[in-house]
């Protein structure tokens, strides 16, 4: 069985007014995460990962020193695949329900997790992510180097922002604060965010 890549949950040009060009999704959807799918399916040819949910493949390679370069693809399509869904059009704005209940309670206020948020998103040094996770019941703001996600370390991710250079080069060049401004401000998908919550 192998990994597939899913499809986008928009067309590719569906972000332009929200800060995103669909040159963005062409290099980021279309080739980075796709050859992470390639890259995975190759590593796991012929051995008893191939058969494994991708879930199932990056916790049993995570931290296992023979199957480094299995983590990191595997991981690398979780997170791209969790990513796209954590971002849409007219997104952003602040969640609604519990998950705005459980978010001014754990951390003080929306504006505060913000603040956690994007200083989380800018001080990750080099290649990575920033989270919202769900962890044994609290929620909190984690960031995470190269391909390591929540789901390595047994936490329940809610919503991500990508921090690796590729995912905002075109549209921001360097400026990575404006990038995670305008994910905070227009593009964040709470409705995602709320039903990983709920699951």
């Amino acid at each position: 069985m192998a990994f597939t890549q899913p499809p986008l949950p928009y067309d590719t040009d569906a972000l332009e007014a929200y800060g995103m060009k669909a040159e963005t999704f062409e290099y980021h959807y279309g080739k980075h995460h796709k050859a992470y799918v390639d890259n995975l399916n190759k590593l796991t040819e012929g051995t008893e990962l191939a058969s494994k949910s991708l879930d199932e493949v990056i916790q049993i390679s995570f931290k296992d020193t023979a199957k480094v370069g299995i983590f990191n693809n595997a991981a690398q399509v979780w997170n791209h695949n969790f990513f796209w869904n954590s971002i849409k059009p007219s997104g952003g704005g602040t969640p609604t329900g519990q998950l705005a209940a459980k978010i001014d309670q754990d951390f003080g206020s929306f504006d505060k997790f913000k603040e956690e948020f994007s200083t989380a998103a800018a001080t990750q040094f080099g290649s990575g992510w920033a989270w919202l996770i769900d962890d044994g019941g609290q929620l909190k703001v984690i960031k995470t180097s190269n391909a390591e996600n929540p789901l390595a370390y047994g936490k329940k991710a809610l919503l991500t922002l990508d921090v690796w250079e590729h995912a905002y080069y075109i549209d921001y060049r360097n400026a990575r604060p404006a990038f995670i401004k305008n994910f905070l401000d227009n593009l964040a998908n709470w409705d995602f965010a709320a039903a990983n919550f709920a699951a």
